[in-house]
């Protein structure tokens, strides 16, 4: 796609008119000029005029006014974002008496609720001037490219601009901060609109620290980084690191940088493993945050994977001092390890626990011969409500995996007789790490979302599932930084390399609308596929447990169909009525039947529908009954005009080619069969009957051909231009044709055959002329047989 109708399809309609004007520069750059030097004498030569109007455009003009505004937009943000405080500040304790100013509840409700219709607007704004900044920056990039490879023999402006564009902040704006400030306000404006609700959950479900994790990883382009963050702190407020100020919404302290030291040996054993995803695989980590001047906690963790797809963690903390020695078996905790024998009440059981984490850990390292050999650095914003954990998101930027080795002796990445580079530490080295050589680092180019589940609140909220399958992220299972970096550093130490490695150099952004409609064919065919087993079981249908196997959706068989055909429609509901959580409500009982069936029959009729529904999808008895499957949930009633045909009527060119392409596909077959028809008329004799009956069938059925293609391409077409939510298959036409051809050619040969017979008969009964019989008669003759030689026996 050209870069004008990209920009043309990016512009946010309330500022359509302060986007670079990229038609004005390519005119002034006479882009359709053959040449530039004057060789060619249908064109203008280009002058120095001609070189000071482009320039004069693109440096002072354009420039100048996408910055401006993007400048002016920024500044208005902050401004409304500020308004936002002052005006949920008077819903906090104040310093004096500890009372809120305002005490009403519904005033603080209304309150609260004004602002978080405001903190939308933001939000929503925020994103856009990010995806302004970025269009309009690529878009002096590529006006300057195309002026330097058609006037660049005299005139070069790429490197003017890029000294231009370096002292104007509007492509390097970092909006990091204020999102922070966005998410502290979205969480402390749903805290106060919350209070008085009970929250309706599972008694069994915990709200903090039981129960395993679903773990479902993804990758974000940089261009969706920060829509990706409005989008999630909607929902939940930014995890803070260092709680302490808090309190202040306009000082939030910055992302943390965290770094992962990872060990193998020099065979690479726990990457093999981990690749090949061997049971009992296992890995080994140091973890800290930040830089190692400030003296930050040090933590080894052993992750261990176990037969049934779970983890089990063993995890220490160390101090800097002790982590050489740890790792050489020299320190064992024996002062910590006493003290807790000592204080009683049941830190001794505390304490046997302690010394088998610890002697497990040092075993491991001994057995397997460990060293470290990778560094992961990255920055982590974190999303949590406080107090609950069954929502967890991770989203990890500025990913660069170091070498972090001893292997080769006359140039190590690391001191033998160090744990860790020192001339990364020492120096307080942050991304990009320009310092370090080439090869010894490997910079990731998206960032990584990580989301863990935990319980069927968590597992069912809507706007999980929606981001989940979203164009704004790309499924990455069972990614790990530690293989990734040892794949691409180490390529030539080891044999196995993980799949995604594949699709790192494609563009994983995807158009929305195309997003969408993949989701839908992949739950459709899954729901059909569901049914299909369902039926198999006797009428039980895998749907009444939830299905975990799919990295993305975990909801019920019946959800999946109803989501995978009516998810662009949206059922009206009132707020109070809307239910927490997806759930299928219970079909309700019928008090009379519709019809009076015999006893036997209404025993028999459903499992027959249901396994021709399984084993024939398409046909339109499975359809028909598959809409009434799903009930709507209490509260909500079925719209009157969906969503989908509340706007212009906006049909995908495939979609119309592909009916078009069926209806010359009926086509061809009525001209084969019509050709066939007219060459077996001609060789049939006049007195080959079955041939000529047989052409006239096939001729019949060439016009029932180009009929159903005709009938069907204009049903199809009326379908879609009325957005009917019917199928489009039909399989009586093809079903008629398929058994006629074969009815007819079964004929054919069943009269070619008794045809055969016949003359093979007559032949033998020439070639064998009857005798005389005792009695003086012919054995089966002929009447003239017996007259030509009944003289003779006489």
């Amino acid at each position: 796609m050209r870069f004008g109708k990209t920009l043309r399809n990016s512009i946010y309609p309330p500022w359509s008119g302060n986007y670079i004007d990229y038609h004005r520069l390519k005119a002034l750059l006479r882009e359709h000029d053959v040449t530039g030097d004057g060789s060619d004498s249908e064109t203008t030569p280009w002058t120095e005029q001609d070189e000071e109007a482009f320039v004069e455009e693109l440096i002072n003009v354009q420039l100048d006014k996408v910055n401006a505004f993007q400048m002016e937009t920024l500044q208005q943000l902050r401004e409304r974002t500020s308004a936002c405080e002052t005006r949920l500040r008077p819903l906090t304790t104040t310093a004096d008496d500890e009372t809120p100013a305002i005490v009403n509840g519904e005033e603080k409700k209304t309150v609260a609720s004004g602002v978080l219709e405001e903190l939308d607007s933001i939000t929503r704004e925020v994103t856009e001037l990010e995806k302004y900044s970025r269009i309009n920056f690529t878009g002096f990039l590529k006006a300057a490219k195309k002026h330097d490879r058609k006037r660049g023999t005299r005139y070069r402006v790429k490197p003017l601009l890029q000294v231009r564009l370096s002292q104007l902040p509007f492509n390097s704006e970092d909006y990091s901060p204020l999102v922070r400030r966005l998410s502290v306000m979205y969480s402390f404006a749903r805290e106060i609109l919350s209070q008085g609700v009970v929250e309706i959950k599972d008694p069994a479900e915990s709200r903090f620290g039981q129960g395993a994790y679903s773990s479902f990883k993804f990758w974000v382009h940089a261009d969706n980084v920060l829509e990706v963050k409005t989008y999630i702190l909607r929902q939940l407020p930014v995890l803070i690191y260092n709680p302490g100020t808090s309190k202040d919404l306009t000082t939030v302290p910055d992302d943390p940088t965290i770094t992962s030291l990872y060990f193998d040996n020099p065979q690479f054993d726990l990457y093999t493993q981990k690749v090949a995803r061997a049971p009992e695989a296992g890995s080994l980590r140091l973890r800290w945050t930040g830089n190692l001047q400030d003296k930050p906690a040090i933590f080894l963790e052993k992750k261990v994977v176990t037969d049934d797809d779970r983890s089990r963690e063993v995890k220490v903390q160390l101090k800097q001092k002790h982590v050489k020695e740890f790792l050489d078996g020299e320190y064992r905790f024996d002062k910590k390890v006493h003290r807790m024998e000592n204080m009683g009440n049941g830190e001794s059981e505390h304490a046997e626990s302690f010394k088998k984490d610890v002697e497990e850990l040092q075993s491991f390292i001994k057995e397997h011969n460990l060293q470290p050999m990778l560094r992961a650095n990255y920055t982590r914003m974190a999303f949590q409500i406080p107090g609950d954990d069954r929502i967890r998101i991770s989203l990890d930027t500025n990913l660069a995996l170091i070498r972090e080795d001893s292997l080769e002796e006359l140039r190590p990445c690391r001191e033998a007789n160090e744990w860790h580079r020192g001339d990364i530490d020492d120096a307080n080295m942050e991304y990009p790490f320009s310092r370090i050589r080439t090869g010894e680092i490997a910079r990731f180019p998206h960032a990584l979302l990580e989301i863990k589940l935990r319980g069927s609140t968590a597992h069912n909220a809507e706007w999980i599932k929606d981001l989940m399958v979203s164009h704004l992220v790309k499924e990455a299972p069972r990614f790990s930084k530690f293989v990734h970096g040892v794949a691409q550093l180490f390529e030539d130490y080891v044999n196995s390399f993980p799949f995604w490695l594949g699709e790192l150099e494609s563009d994983i952004r995807r158009d929305p609308e195309t997003a969408f409609h993949e989701e839908q064919e992949r739950l459709a065919k899954r729901a059909e596929e569901e049914m299909a087993v369902g039926s198999f079981l006797g009428g039980k249908s895998p749907a009444a447990r939830p299905l975990v196997g799919s990295p993305v959706h975990k909801f019920t068989d019946v959800e999946s169909s109803s989501r995978g055909r009516q998810s662009p429609q949206v059922a009206h509901a009132q707020p109070s009525q809307r239910p927490s959580a997806p759930e299928v409500a219970p079909r309700p009982e019928r008090d009379e039947p519709i019809q009076e069936v015999e006893e036997g029959e209404q025993a028999e009729q459903p499992v027959t529908l249901k396994r021709l529904a399984a084993l024939f999808p398409s046909f339109p008895l499975s359809r028909a009954n598959r809409a009434d499957e799903a009930a709507l949930p209490p509260g909500v009633r079925e719209p009157g005009t969906w969503i989908k045909d509340s706007g212009p009527v906006r049909v995908e060119t495939k979609v119309w080619l592909a009916n078009q392409r069926t209806f010359i596909k009926w086509l061809h077959i009525s001209i084969l069969l019509s050709s066939l028809s007219l060459g077996l008329y001609n060789a049939a004799g006049k007195d080959n009957d079955v041939a000529r009956a047989l052409s006239i069938v096939y001729t019949c059925f060439a016009i029932f051909a180009a009929a159903w293609g005709w009938y069907m391409h204009e049903k199809r077409a009326r379908l879609i231009r009325q957005r009917s939510g019917r199928d489009l298959d039909n399989t009586f036409g093809p079903i008629v044709v398929c058994i006629g051809l074969a009815v007819a050619l079964v004929l054919n040969f069943a009269f070619k055959y008794n045809s055969t017979v016949e003359r093979i008969r007559e032949r033998d009964s020439l070639a064998n002329p009857p005798t005389l019989n005792s009695t003086g008669f012919a054995n089966q003759a002929h009447p003239w047989q017996l007259v030509n030689q009944g003289g003779q026996a006489l």
